[in-house]
C-alpha cells in the first residue's frame, strides 16, 4: 500500500500531506529481490486476493462470539490477568523501543552526543537527535499510558541529559509498576511510575490538567474494551497542556495477530480475548481520527504500516499491520 492511504477491504482512503510517513527502514521488497534474503520489508501492498482473504478470515473468527457471563469474567479479572502477564515475563519478554526516535522523534532527547539511535530520513539522511540548544533546559513532561515494565521510558531517560525532564508512567498492573521501579535506571528525580486504571472516570495523577507535553500509547489503547476508549481520549485532551501531543502506536485491522485468532475468541467486532485472558483491538486509520477529533484534538499524522516479516528458518512469511497516530492539542486564543 501507498504511504499515506489506508485499506481496508479493497477501499484505499487517502489521509492527506500530513500522513507521509517516516521512514522505519530502508528495505523495499520489488518483483526481483527473494523474499526470504531479510528477515522484514517496509511498506508492504497489499493486492486484491490478499485484502479478500483478510476480509474472510475476519469473518469466519468473528462468527462465534464469546459467551456474555465469559465476557463479564475477563472485565472482572482483567487486572489479575496483567499482573499474572508480568509476574510470568518479569522484563525478560520485553525489548527498549530504541525505534522510537525514529518513527516519534519528539521523544528524541536533547543531548549533544553520538550514541543516540539514528533516524533514517526519506531522502536517505540520517539525523541523530534534536540538537542541544536552550530548549534542553525548558521543562518537559512526558507521560506514558500503559508503560509496562519500563520499556519506552528507558530508552528517553537514558539518552536524555535534559536538567528539567519529567517522565510519569502508568500501568493498570502493579506488578509492572513494581518491575519498573526495581529497575537499576529508575530515577524517581526524572521519573514517576504509579498504577491507574484509565478507563476509570476520574483519574487520580501527580500532574495538573492542561500541564503535559506529550503522551504516550504503544499498543495500549487497543487492550482496552472500545466503549471506553473515548473517555480516555476525552481525558488525554484534559491533561495535554495546549500544543501538546499525543503519539500513539497500535495494532491495525487484518494484522497477523488478528486473523490467527480462532472462532469463539471473539468478544466483539474486531476485539478479541487472547489465551491469557487479555484483550486485544484492531484500528482502522479512522477509529483513531474518530476518537481523538472527538477529543477536540488536531490530526498531524494518521498512517498504515504494512510490513512483511520472514521466519528465514522456517520459510514463512508473516504480514503484519500497524497503525500510527500524531494529534495534537489546539493552542488557545
Amino acid at each position: 500500500m501507498q504511504a499515506g492511504s489506508e485499506t481496508t477491504g479493497s477501499t484505499v482512503q487517502e489521509c492527506g500531506s500530513a500522513c507521509v510517513r517516516p521512514q522505519f527502514g530502508n528495505r523495499f521488497l520489488s518483483a526481483d529481490d527473494d523474499v526470504f534474503q531479510h528477515n522484514a520489508w517496509d511498506n508492504i501492498q497489499w493486492d486484491e486476493e490478499q485484502e479478500q482473504a483478510a476480509l474472510e478470515g475476519v469473518k469466519k473468527n468473528s462468527s462465534v462470539k464469546l459467551p456474555g457471563t465469559e465476557v463479564d469474567r475477563l472485565a472482572t479479572e482483567a487486572d489479575k490477568n496483567w499482573d499474572r502477564f508480568y509476574g510470568i515475563h518479569q522484563n525478560r519478554f520485553f525489548k527498549d523501543r530504541h525505534w522510537l526516535f525514529t518513527e516519534f522523534p519528539e521523544l528524541a532527547p536533547f543531548k549533544n552526543t553520538s550514541d543516540v539511535p539514528e533516524r533514517v530520513l526519506p531522502d536517505g539522511g540520517t539525523v541523530r537527535h534534536v540538537e542541544a540548544t536552550s530548549a534542553a533546559n525548558q521543562p518537559r513532561t512526558i507521560f506514558e499510558i500503559g508503560c509496562g515494565v519500563g520499556n519506552t521510558v528507558f530508552p528517553i531517560l537514558k539518552y536524555s541529559h535534559e536538567d528539567n525532564l519529567m517522565v510519569y508512567a502508568s500501568d493498570f498492573s502493579q506488578q509492572a509498576i513494581d518491575i519498573l521501579r526495581q529497575n537499576p535506571e529508575y530515577d524517581p528525580q526524572r521519573c514517576q511510575a504509579f498504577v491507574l486504571d484509565a478507563t476509570a472516570e476520574n483519574w487520580e495523577v501527580p500532574f495538573a490538567e492542561n500541564s503535559i507535553d506529550i503522551v504516550v500509547l504503544i499498543f495500549v489503547l487497543s487492550a482496552i474494551d472500545p466503549d471506553r476508549m473515548q473517555h480516555i481520549a476525552n481525558q488525554i485532551a484534559r491533561y495535554l497542556k495546549p500544543g501538546g501531543l499525543v503519539l500513539l502506536r497500535d495494532y491495525g485491522r487484518y494484522d497477523l495477530a488478528q486473523l490467527r485468532f480462532k472462532p469463539g475468541k471473539c468478544v466483539k467486532d474486531n476485539f478479541y480475548v487472547r489465551g491469557d485472558g487479555t484483550l486485544v483491538y484492531f484500528f482502522t486509520q479512522e477509529d483513531l481520527r474518530k476518537l481523538f477529533v472527538e477529543a477536540g484534538l488536531i490530526e498531524e499524522q494518521n498512517i498504515v504500516d504494512r510490513r512483511l516479516q520472514v521466519n528465514r528458518g522456517k520459510m514463512i512469511k508473516m504480514y503484519r499491520v500497524w497503525v500510527q497516530v500524531k494529534f495534537r492539542k489546539p493552542c488557545a486564543d
